[in-house]
């Protein structure tokens, strides 16, 4: 397997938000490289925790070696960011002061996984970030009915060129079975009129996009976790999320605001019926976005958006 890449977005501002200081413990229930790790693990140094969650073994076993230094103040974790209730238990550790949360793919899984989740390379279709388990791309490809398809791309690739392309995987895979992302990227861009091709995005992103978070069900995934993560954190602890697309980062931004609203009682009621308090307080009212240099110098950030939040301490704490 080639080294594990990866360029993390936005350390500082994350750090910043998460309010790291020592003897704190935090969680990153997505390590990736390991990179928003070791800058967390620098801050909370000398006697904090760090508990650090991935599904991708390749990830896991990475942070394992590049973050060796650290093992007295790090704790890793192959499992899904939505058991860390389940983790927590286990570890009789109670509540944490910080979670983060970094939705993004990772460079290692597009050019370095051998799993097909760029359409610029000619890889299996497989797009599963455990590869232990879930249905590989594949399947979805060459099983799904048309219309099922066409669903899964428009609404998660915000594609409006899903019918079409549907259609021509239909077609496709009638002639032979579609088994490389190649493969499939060639037949999306097919599909795709020609003077609709050209662009800031290959024309196969998008439906790259949906079927990846389909194999992966991440949507169903963040939404599990953006309703159990408050009651995660102690009064006062920070919940930090970066989102890559507006699906994830609508869903953050609707969650947060909900949470952080008091009472939703009718307005032709004369009073608040509901006694509903708020639990959080927002810390970015328009989200955090990487600066013009940062994405110079690493392109995909360019569409990060970093969303924080505090829990609301208790009435007299």
């Amino acid at each position: 397997m080639p080294p594990y890449r990866h360029v993390p977005v936005m350390v500082k501002e994350i750090v910043t938000c998460l309010n790291c200081s020592p003897g704190k413990i935090y969680v990153d229930g997505t390590l990736g490289g390991g990179g928003h790790a070791q800058a967390i693990l620098e801050a909370i140094a000398p006697d904090g925790l760090l508990l650090g969650i991935d599904r991708d073994p390749d990830a896991v076993n990475h942070c394992k070696t590049f973050l060796d230094t650290y093992s007295p103040n790090i704790q890793i974790f192959h499992d899904d960011f939505t058991h860390l209730p389940q983790i927590l238990s286990r570890l009789h550790t109670g509540k944490v002061d910080g979670i983060l949360l970094d939705l993004g793919i990772s460079l290692h899984q597009l050019a370095g996984s051998g799993r097909g989740f760029s359409f610029m390379r000619d890889e299996p279709l497989d797009m599963r970030m455990n590869p232990e388990e879930g249905q590989k791309a594949a399947e979805l490809v060459n099983k799904l009915p048309e219309k099922r398809l066409t669903e899964i791309i428009a609404r998660y690739g915000e594609e409006s060129w899903a019918p079409r392309i549907s259609k021509a995987i239909v077609n496709a895979r009638r002639r032979e079975k579609i088994e490389t992302s190649r493969q499939l990227a060639q037949i999306v861009e097919r599909a795709i009129p020609v003077r609709y091709r050209r662009g800031r995005i290959h024309p196969a992103t998008r439906t790259f996009q949906a079927l990846r978070i389909t194999v992966n069900q991440e949507l169903a995934a963040l939404q599990v976790f953006l309703n159990e993560a408050v009651n995660l954190l102690n009064p006062g602890g920070r919940l930090c999320i970066l989102t890559f697309h507006s699906l994830e980062d609508r869903m953050v931004k609707e969650r947060f605001r909900a949470l952080a609203r008091a009472c939703t009682c009718p307005p032709e009621l004369p009073q608040c019926v509901c006694a509903r308090r708020p639990q959080i307080t927002l810390l970015t009212k328009r989200p955090f976005r990487p600066t013009p240099a940062e994405i110079q110098a690493n392109p995909m950030a360019r569409s990060a958006k970093l969303r924080a939040a505090e829990r609301l301490r208790e009435e007299g704490s």
